[in-house]
């Protein structure tokens, strides 16, 4: 089969290739894409649809037959109520990293609780309008510091409870194997052998 990521994230679709070995994997550069999509859902699921539509309407416009899988994610803290949630990436301005933490870190000041989630939905639209959706989640905490280098924005300051250490400290295979993202490509997966 052929999917057309609806990213330009080339770690993403890396990620995406080496999930679906057997099928071929399209960027939105493949494709001709360049539109700027913007998310406006107030959920990871509503904002992958808005994405994948985007990119399936354009398909169909231009005669070309692929399904389209786009993703949103993101992390989740529960005495925040879900917070940053879908503004994970502009929690502190638009991929501001340090400003996010600090931001973060401040909101969580006086919270006994610091426990937290990530969180990635999958919409994948075919041809023919069919769609299929799919969400993984790994569970873990925030830390008062960060710990690690590896991986982006919070990471190194969640703590992933299933392997004991933050993902700025895991290995990439040890984040592959656990994250939310990877868990989700695998229930997509799943659903589309069926």
């Amino acid at each position: 089969m052929k999917f057309v990521l609806a990213s330009s994230n080339v770690g993403k679709i890396k990620e995406f290739k080496d999930a679906f070995k057997n099928d071929e994997i399209l960027s939105l550069k493949d494709v001709g894409f360049d539109e700027e999509i913007e998310e406006t859902g107030k959920t990871f699921y509503e904002n992958a649809k808005i994405k994948a539509l985007a990119v399936h309407n354009f398909l169909k416009k231009h005669g070309k037959e692929y399904s389209v899988i786009a993703d949103d994610s993101g992390l989740c803290v529960n005495a925040l109520g879900g917070e940053p949630g879908v503004y994970s990436a502009r929690y502190g301005g638009d991929h501001n990293k340090d400003a996010a933490i600090q931001k973060l870190l401040k909101n969580l000041e006086d919270k006994a609780d610091r426990s937290a989630y990530y969180e990635c939905c999958l919409v994948q639209i075919n041809p023919n309008g069919s769609e299929i959706s799919a969400v993984g989640r790994v569970d873990g905490h925030i830390l008062k510091e960060e710990r690690g280098t590896a991986g982006f924005m919070y990471d190194a300051l969640f703590y992933v409870d299933e392997l004991k250490k933050t993902y700025g400290q895991a290995t990439i295979e040890e984040k592959n194997r656990t994250s939310h993202r990877g868990r989700a490509i695998q229930a997509l997966k799943e659903k589309n052998m069926k």
